[in-house]
């Protein structure tokens, strides 16, 4: 991982916090996850695992309120400059409540929701932005993707992917994908057409339709599409043979999944929790479990930082493969 993506994401913040971050080192630029401007609170940073403010000298420091703090006036200029002084041209991401910058970074908001007819049309007085730095570790997935790959059928195994918030999956998922789409000559894998449900924009980092992280030439993807129906419009429209997705959980996710499985199409995709144990608390996930459709497990954790893999499962007879089940 390298500063860049950190540098480009201090150039939509308000003038007086981008001086301050521009004093880091490329090496906490480097590690850089969040940062969190909340009004009349301390601007909090993610660096890695650990969460620190930032003094008024641009020194990181763990005592909390001795860090500088955001005010109204703050987040409103930092939302001119993402939006290049025409906030009314950001109603859609305001009313999804994210916006998507150039190299897939993201900025969630948070503030007053204005409802008409039941729905969220926009949000106003915002009141609270939180920067995610989007990173591509090209390999990420050099370990799992023999373990992915049916050698004797030239098929992809269908695979969920498994870890806490902030885990590690979303950067997997990208790399698998990209592995896939791009073709892995060292297993004599030559590379398939991939479908991509992209609900928000965290897989592809899509900015204006185009993705902005490397998902492969063979990979079509659907930006801020919801997960069901985006799965059947590629089925029906891109003849896909493997629909990758994130974060399923809800009854039209299974149903859609069934539609794929019976058109003979892989499923690839994440679900938050923590241990099978846990994902399996779940009534839809479950019941995938259940049919063992899933025929790879991939569990993520932080033995040894975040992204760690610390097993791979057999999804049908639940052999371990690799690692420990934690």
């Amino acid at each position: 991982m390298d500063s860049s993506a950190g540098g480009e994401v201090i150039s939509y913040l308000v003038p007086w916090v981008q001086r301050l971050l521009a004093k880091l080192g490329a090496g906490v630029l480097s590690e850089l996850e969040e940062i969190r401007m909340r009004q009349g609170q301390t601007l909090l940073l993610r660096v890695g695992t650990k969460e620190f403010g930032i003094t008024e000298a641009g020194i990181l420091t763990n005592r909390l309120e001795e860090g500088v703090t955001i005010k109204a006036d703050d987040l409103v200029k930092t939302l001119q400059i993402i939006s290049q002084s025409s906030i009314y041209a950001l109603e859609e991401e305001l009313r999804n409540g994210f916006i998507t910058l150039p190299g897939g970074h993201r900025v969630g908001m948070v503030g007053q929701a204005v409802i008409e007819r039941g729905r969220i049309k926009t949000l106003k007085h915002i009141s609270g932005l939180n920067f995610r730095i989007a990173r591509q570790v090209l390999g990420a997935a050099d370990r799992v993707i023999p373990y992915l790959i049916d050698k004797r059928n030239g098929r992809v195994y269908h695979t969920l992917l498994i870890s806490a918030p902030q885990g590690g999956k979303t950067t997997l998922l990208r790399d698998i994908i990209r592995q896939l789409s791009d073709g892995i000559p060292g297993l004599g894998f030559p590379g398939i057409n991939v479908g991509v449900v992209d609900e928000r924009s965290e897989i592809a980092g899509c900015y204006a339709g185009k993705p902005q992280k490397a998902v492969g030439m063979r990979t079509d993807v659907l930006d801020r599409c919801p997960k069901a129906e985006g799965m059947l419009m590629l089925l029906r429209s891109m003849s896909p043979q493997v629909v990758a997705t994130d974060e399923i959980g809800r009854r039209e996710d299974a149903a859609a999944i069934e539609d794929l499985l019976n058109a003979g199409v892989t499923v690839l995709t994440t679900v938050h929790g923590s241990s099978l144990i846990d994902i399996e608390q779940r009534p839809v996930i479950r019941d995938l479990m259940g049919q063992k459709i899933f025929e790879r497990l991939i569990l993520l954790g932080r033995s040894r930082g975040a992204g760690t893999i610390e097993a791979i499962v057999d999804g049908r007879s639940g052999q371990t493969l690799m690692g420990k089940i934690p």
